[in-house]
């Protein structure tokens, strides 16, 4: 089995991969948990990995890339385009695959964990922000106090 390329539909427990040839034919699709995606990439050799934009995207994109494989994180809007027939985890990888396949994809960078932190603390603070706007809006007689 020669595999050039692989797409990964990740999510909590399960994660679904496809993997083509050189010629872009499917020669692999499996199912996977958490514990075992890691050790069966870690014994392919390699190859590109293919995964949508997510929070975990990110954390297997540095897994990965300590293993030898290229990786590619793409915008779901970009992988929408390559699905076949109705939406499930098979087809999602087999689209993903086929996605990170073309020449011209645009790919988002890795983030550090750090970066990762930063992102987490910004989309806190705009929640209270938007709580904040959210109790003050209801509460019409209510003098606003500064807060900076």
């Amino acid at each position: 089995m020669n595999i050039t390329i692989v797409g990964i539909d990740l999510a909590k427990n399960s994660f679904s991969l496809v993997g083509m040839n050189k010629h872009n034919k499917v020669v692999l699709r499996k199912s996977f948990s958490r514990t075992k995606l890691l050790r069966f990439i870690a014994n392919c050799p390699p190859c590109l990995i293919g995964m949508e934009a997510c929070g975990g995207a990110h954390y297997w994109s540095r897994e990965f890339h300590k293993l030898g494989h290229r990786v590619g994180i793409i915008a779901a809007k970009f992988v929408q385009p390559y699905l076949k027939g109705c939406k499930n985890d098979n087809n999602d990888a087999e689209a993903i695959c086929e996605a990170v396949s073309r020449p011209n994809i645009w790919f988002v960078s890795e983030k550090t964990v750090d970066q990762q932190a930063v992102l987490c603390i910004h989309r806190v603070r705009q929640g209270l922000i938007s709580e904040r706007t959210a109790m003050l809006n209801n509460r019409p007689n209510v003098e606003v106090q500064s807060q900076t």
